[in-house]
């Protein structure tokens, strides 16, 4: 008698303290089997000797280097990029045999006030290094004692195995600028920022900008991720993804997809690892547009009937968009991933895009102006990527191809009324009545 069986073992916690219960647990399976169908024990023999039980060792158990540990430079410090910080700061502790302790952040440096009135300040990075708390940008949030603030760029990269950029896009390419010269080429990067480079080389992801500027592979982090949730570790899940460089030293040697993920995993920040960098780079710049329509109508007090159907045509936007000049990414990235349509959600619930279009909305003033009002020095990246986007599809004769992130760049930057949005989008049939 042949016996077909397949097992599909249960996954071990992390800590793989008894790893025999994998092993009792499919013996279970198996001796269950055997009851219900009658199967001998010699055919159960059979099936263990064809079927060896195996033990299953966690991600982090099953890596090793045969180089010294990387050593991790986190380039910002906004509130993402501190947030970012932290969690990698928390994993190159838990993992010394993989990472440098200390983590270097870029802090762009500012005075800040010691109380409300007062004429005397301290320097944020000196704050962040004694109090281990970012007061500007991520407050009443402490940090792992083992970030380090950093107000010099090329010192904070010294010896950096990886950069992970986070840093609003429009500045990227003054910091790459000064990087230039300094970067080892064996260094890889993370980009975590949203946005396109529109330049002499067309619309580029900034993953792409900062691998053809620095000559370094760079992947990307995005996600269904509002920083102050993570930074309270409240759960939430991101996508890295990362292709191996053509000049990849091999395993243990260089950084690969295990290694992006035991340094950026954590147990309220789940990580899963792709290689299609350009689907998750162009879902987590576009849903920015989407959110700005999103605050319009919502600020219009239009409710969420108006929010769900902008999010569906922007969606759908965001896909033509990927297919039509980035033919490399991949169509269910947008729907499987939290760098998608996850993300899209989560952008247009809430954040800084959706505060600053509801604002425009409700008081009439502009992009700017309720910025400055409301976001404490930081930016809606999706001001910025609205014009980009517009300019590129202008340049390729285009813009009535993706009316809805037409419909958002014509508001923000030539004042064309918000109510006016439905129309702008609409698609209309033509048709013919018995009285035409």
């Amino acid at each position: 008698m042949i016996l077909s069986l397949r097992i599909r073992p249960r996954l071990l916690p992390l800590t793989g303290k008894n790893p025999q219960i994998h092993s009792n647990h499919s013996l279970q399976i198996i001796s269950s089997y055997s009851k219900m169908t009658g199967t001998s024990k010699a055919d159960v023999t059979a099936i263990k000797k064809n079927f060896p039980l195996k033990k299953v060792e966690s991600a982090v158990s099953v890596v090793s280097l045969h180089r010294h540990p990387f050593k991790v430079t986190v380039i910002g410090s906004g509130n993402w990029g501190t947030t970012i910080a932290k969690v990698v700061a928390e994993n190159t502790k838990l993992h010394p045999h993989l990472f440098k302790e200390t983590v270097e952040m870029w802090v762009f440096d500012e005075k800040i006030p010691k109380s409300k009135d007062s004429e005397e300040y301290e320097m944020l990075t000196d704050i962040i290094n004694t109090r281990h708390q970012n007061v500007k940008y991520l407050p009443d949030i402490d940090l792992p004692h083992n970030l380090h603030a950093n107000p010099d760029l090329l010192d904070s990269i010294k010896d950096a195995d990886i950069l992970v950029f986070n840093v609003p896009h429009q500045f990227l390419a003054k910091i790459v600028e000064n990087l230039k010269g300094h970067v080892r080429p064996h260094v890889r990067a993370i980009s975590c920022l949203k946005g396109f480079e529109v330049g002499r080389k067309g619309v580029q992801l900034l993953s792409s900008y900062i691998t053809d500027e620095l000559g370094i592979q760079c992947g990307a982090l995005s996600g269904a991720n509002l920083a102050p949730e993570v930074a309270r570790e409240h759960w939430s899940e991101t996508t890295v993804a990362y292709q191996l460089p053509k000049d990849f030293r091999g395993e243990g040697y260089d950084v690969d997809h295990r290694i992006l993920k035991i340094l950026f995993h954590r147990p309220y920040f789940h990580v899963n690892v792709i290689d299609d960098v350009a689907g998750i780079s162009i879902a987590g710049a576009l849903k920015n547009v989407v959110a700005l329509a999103c605050g319009f109508v919502e600020g219009l007090g239009w409710g969420n009937n108006a929010a769900a159907a902008i999010q569906r045509v922007g969606l759908g936007e965001i896909i033509k968009f990927g297919r039509t000049f980035f033919p490399e990414c991949k169509v269910e990235t947008y729907y499987q991933e939290s760098a998608g349509v996850a993300d899209l959600i989560t952008t247009c619930s809430g954040g800084r895009n959706v505060k600053v279009a509801k604002h425009m909305a409700k008081t009439g003033k502009d992009a700017f102006e309720s910025e400055k009002e409301l976001l404490n020095g930081q930016s809606a990246q999706g001001v910025i990527t609205c014009k980009e986007v517009h300019e590129w599809l202008d340049t390729c004769e285009m813009t009535q191809e993706f009316p809805l992130f037409e419909a958002v760049y014509q508001i923000v930057y030539n004042n064309v009324p918000m109510k006016n949005l439905p129309e702008m989008i609409e698609e209309l049939d033509s048709f013919v009545t018995e009285d035409d």
